[in-house]
């Protein structure tokens, strides 16, 4: 018992540790766009994230309960091997985490633990110890209709921004306004994510708590201080270190205007809302990339790189399997050495490279290609036009224009003719009475004679 304890207590260590990583790594999505189009600054932004997240936290508890009683049948796996195995998918799910903040690559600390917690399973137990139908319809579902959802609600949410606010009068169109909307939107995704991804560790804590006897298996929701302490460690991570993260990505979303980060912003918090409420684990990374594209498209005269689509597409594949593949390992390490041993060298290993992946990131300076390079590459993964094409309406408006300067070149024209016949007319009419003029004087002049 007291070895079970002692596994919970590192258990709960590092799903905390989990947390922390995923407040830096992920939360920082919600302040993008903002910052990108200077609604808001960088370190402001930050200490907003970190307050919703801390509130969102306590308004659901569904993803929790899709984690904690869902995911993995723990009832047929034995306490004590299951507890190392929910710690070796913790530390493929942080090691993968860093690694990828690190490198900037992209990731989803969502499906890093997912991934994580199954490669451990898969080694520490068997396939049957999870329940598969979950996996695919509360994880890899979503995965794939989520950021496709998102991106075709900020399309259309953008395309009747800009309907809304478009001026023909050479007038100011307001769009600037939506600054002041994506602070409330922006907030809005921030919450979200507290309602989602903080639940993720709350779902694994309670889950090492119900396997090690200290909670009653039927009782699926989190406990006070589970929630408490996630909230709190979520939110820390987001101001401790999203700061740094948030700051390139408004650098990387360089092309993002107010209406679009308006409708990105309000795609990704409904998207995430709804997920939530229905108990769906959604990587907030993905969402905010879909919503990011999706507001692209809506602007005129954009095309897609697809390239960069491909490339984001890429890392969203590679997240699940190449956790659950450092799960795996660490699980392997439990196996070989046992449960006590196997957690204490995998626990000593996960420190080792945790330090330093931290020290390696001190080397390197804040940019675009060394930290969530994902949701900052969403924003180019789309071409705009510096001057795009006209709109329908904007050519009808051209085309009358057009008429009436050339019908008003043709009055001119007519009028300069008509001009140009009267004082031909004058100076013939001129030139003739000068004649008779002179001829006058000419027989006047022989008559004197």
């Amino acid at each position: 018992m007291e070895a079970a304890v002692f596994i919970v207590v590192l258990v709960i260590a590092l799903a905390l540790f989990f947390d922390f990583t995923n407040g830096f790594h992920d939360t920082a999505n919600a302040m993008a766009t903002p910052i990108a189009t200077g609604a808001l600054k960088p370190k402001v932004a930050v200490l907003l994230a970190a307050v919703l997240n801390l509130v969102g936290a306590f308004l659901s508890t569904e993803v929790s309960k899709t984690i904690s009683h869902g995911m993995i049948n723990e009832s047929g796996i034995d306490p004590g091997t299951f507890l190392p195995i929910i710690f070796a998918g913790l530390i493929g799910a942080i090691t993968w985490n860093m690694l990828t903040w690190l490198l900037g690559l992209p990731s989803s600390s969502s499906h890093a633990l997912f991934g994580g917690l199954i490669g451990a399973t898969l080694v520490g137990a068997s396939a049957a110890a999870i329940d598969f139908g979950v996996v695919l319809s509360k994880v890899v579902l979503p995965a794939v209709i989520a950021p496709f959802t998102a991106g075709v609600i900020a399309f259309v949410v953008t395309k009747v921004a800009y309907a809304a606010t478009r001026r023909y009068d050479n007038k100011p169109d307001g769009r600037d306004g939506f600054r002041w909307g994506q602070i409330f939107t922006s907030s809005l995704v921030a919450l979200a994510h507290g309602t989602n991804d903080a639940q993720k560790t709350m779902g694994v804590i309670t889950l090492a708590l119900i396997t090690a006897g200290l909670q009653d298996r039927e009782h699926a929701d989190p406990q006070f201080w589970v929630i408490f302490a996630c909230a709190f460690t979520i939110a820390l991570g987001t101001y401790m270190g999203g700061w740094r993260i948030i700051r390139t990505l408004g650098k990387g979303l360089t092309d993002v205007k107010p209406a679009q980060g308006f409708s990105a912003e309000s795609s990704t918090a409904s998207t995430i809302l709804a997920s939530s409420f229905f108990g769906f684990a959604l990587s907030t990374t993905q969402v905010a990339s879909g919503s990011v594209i999706g507001s692209g498209l809506g602007r005129r005269g954009s095309t897609v790189r697809w390239r960069t689509v491909g490339r984001i597409a890429i890392g969203w594949l590679l997240t699940l399997p190449a956790a659950g593949a450092v799960g795996a390992l660490a699980a392997l390490i439990v196996v070989w050495l046992g449960p006590i041993w196997g957690v204490l060298v995998g626990a000593v290993i996960a420190v080792v490279i945790i330090f330093a992946i931290f020290w390696r990131s001190r080397l390197d300076a804040v940019h675009a290609g060394n930290a969530m390079s994902e949701v900052a590459d969403s924003g180019h993964a789309v071409k705009v036009k510096r001057n795009p094409p006209p709109t329908r309406r904007q050519r009808a408006i051209l085309r009358e224009q057009a008429r009436l300067r050339a019908e008003q070149e043709a009055r001119d024209k007519a009028a300069r003719k008509a001009k140009a016949k009267a004082d031909a007319k004058k100076a013939a009419d001129e030139r003739r009475a000068a004649d008779r003029a002179r001829q006058a004087g000419t027989k006047s002049k022989g008559k004197n004679k």
